[in-house]
């Protein structure tokens, strides 16, 4: 049967511009941009079957797109075409002639194989922008939504003027690495996805969760479901299929309510994730709710970041010295550096900068600053034949992961010529979200070299007594907070646990000292327990090192 060549032409002008807009392989908008050219055509059904490999294909293993279906057809009389891509995979079309009694004619059989053509590079294309959209806006990892997907949908409620219903929830897994290293990675992941997917329970169409990477989430809430999300927050245990065990996860969370001041996405994400990391270096809370005074805190961080290059090139950061005292006779056995930043003329508080350098990692290069000064100090004091006591160093675990770090300190304290027994490398023990594989190698290879190390703030991470156990260190450093409680009174219980810990050090050949010794009690208490070192207030503040120089 001869093809009526103007309407054919008409007809797939309009396929063409129908389907330049179809986003989808299974779209009804499919059966509407073939209906024309199909009736001009004689076609009654087009099904479509993919396959994503040619043994899949043999054993009809894939999936069946129905593109058009729009009369009754012939069974008998079908146009199949195969297809397959350089990647193995295949595309099976079926053409279906109408039940009108008459066979297709080989001019209708040539425009039907255009037709098809037409079709499979069409299917590519949609195929592409599907894999683009999955790189682009999933996580393909957890296979849930990413940041992009995040700013994107933002970007819709914000349009439609409904953004300030909506809460945002910034968020951070609480110490996933030890599940990690519990329950091995996959697992890990497994115990991840769980945990997100009870959240998503709680959500509904226009609400959603993403991950930003690592352990790091956003979830977008309607406001009235803010409770539901901070009780998610606090944790909960997840099962993880072994008998008996499970994993509870939990989150140190940002939040920001929404309001009129948002004008774009990112403030959105910006906003909860300045909350986010407050908490995160919060001692007293795990969730901080965004506000203007977290704003100024914002801005005030931005402005050190902004402010330590040119302040670490100056030398504006200057060496302070505690001393450490022996009890037995008082007299000065060590110090432990500490930073002091001026600037202008002014004092900026550890407390402001320490933190905020400690999330960029620029602490790295103050802490190789501050070691780097005090050996030179202890250089010069040799030089001047100063009796010279061992001086402690702290240095952040974000150095960790570092293969360089054994070596880069080394190095520095080598550069000045000091003999290694007059530095004490000290590491802070609030963190767990490090290996303590990587921790016990540079340990082991300070150890190695002569240079002593000490655990600072012992007692108020999460595991203190592992710690210890696995980590072979030289000094103890026993919390301030064993020694002070609320009342003036210290409580049975600090007493206990600050006398077995003593005892547990010593017992395991350990050196111990209390930080943050204030009064003559408290002397009396750590001699009794038997730790005969300590530093605070009570014997000297930090001073400058001139003033620490006389005490040599």
């Amino acid at each position: 049967m001869m093809v009526d060549a103007k309407n054919y032409a008409d007809a797939m002008d309009q396929f063409h511009i129908r389907i330049a807009n179809v986003c989808e392989l299974d779209s009804p908008e499919i059966a509407s941009a073939l209906d024309a050219v199909c009736k001009v055509l004689r076609v009654a059904k087009i099904d479509m079957r993919c396959y994503d490999a040619i043994s899949l294909a043999k054993r009809k293993n894939g999936r069946c797109i129905l593109l058009y279906n729009g009369a009754i057809p012939d069974e008998s009389a079908v146009f199949i075409k195969r297809e397959s891509t350089d990647r193995g995979n295949v595309v099976i079309y079926s053409f279906y002639k109408t039940d009108d009694g008459m066979e297709w004619g080989e001019e209708e059989l040539d425009k039907i194989k255009v037709l098809q053509t037409c079709l499979f590079a069409y299917n590519a294309r949609v195929r592409l922008a599907q894999i683009a959209d999955q790189f682009t806006f999933h996580d393909t990892q957890l296979g849930m939504y990413n940041l992009n997907f995040f700013m994107k949908h933002a970007g819709m409620l914000l349009a439609e003027g409904v953004v300030e219903q909506y809460g945002v929830c910034y968020f951070n897994l609480k110490h996933f690495s030890v599940v990690n290293q519990r329950f091995g990675r996959e697992k890990g992941t497994r115990i991840m996805v769980e945990y997100i997917e009870q959240l998503e329970e709680l959500l509904e169409d226009t609400e959603l969760v993403c991950r930003i990477g690592g352990d790091n989430f956003i979830v977008l809430f309607r406001k009235e479901k803010l409770d539901l999300i901070i009780r998610h927050m606090k944790g909960l245990e997840i099962d993880t299929e072994d008998e008996g065990e499970s994993a509870f996860v939990s989150a140190v969370a940002g939040y920001y309510m929404a309001d009129k001041t948002v004008h774009y996405p990112s403030d959105l994400m910006d906003r909860a994730n300045v909350a986010m990391n407050v908490a995160k270096h919060s001692k007293t809370t795990d969730r901080v709710f965004y506000d203007d005074a977290l704003l100024a805190l914002s801005n005030e961080r931005k402005q050190i970041e902004t402010m330590f290059p040119d302040a670490i090139r100056n030398e504006e950061f200057r060496v302070y010295y505690q001393p450490k005292v022996f009890m037995k006779d008082y007299k000065l056995k060590g110090a432990e550096a500490l930073c002091r930043w001026y600037h202008e003329g002014k004092i900026v508080a550890p407390d402001k900068f320490i933190p905020v350098l400690e999330q960029s990692k620029d602490i790295c290069d103050l802490d190789f600053y501050m070691l780097d000064h005090v050996c030179a100090d202890i250089r010069r004091w040799l030089d001047e034949g100063r009796r010279v006591v061992k001086v402690s160093v702290n240095l952040s675990r974000c150095h960790l992961g570092n293969s360089h770090l054994l070596q880069s300190i080394l190095d520095t304290i080598d550069r000045h010529n000091v003999p290694h027994e007059y530095i004490e490398i000290e590491l802070t023990e609030t963190t767990t979200d490090v290996s303590f594989n990587d921790l016990k190698d540079m340990v082991n290879g300070l150890r190695e070299h002569g240079i002593s190390t000490s655990v600072d703030d012992f007692g108020v991470g999460y595991s203190s007594f592992n710690l210890i156990r696995e980590i072979p260190w030289n000094v103890i450093k026993i919390d301030k907070s064993f020694l002070h409680d609320e009342g003036d009174e210290l409580s049975g219980k600090n007493r206990a646990m600050l006398k077995y810990v003593i005892a547990i050090a010593q017992e395991m050949g350990m050196v111990t000292i209390c930080e943050g010794v204030e009064t003559i009690e408290q002397i009396r208490l750590l001699k009794e327990y038997g730790c005969f070192m300590a530093q605070g207030f009570y014997f000297d503040k930090p001073m400058p090192r001139e003033q620490f120089e006389e005490k040599l």
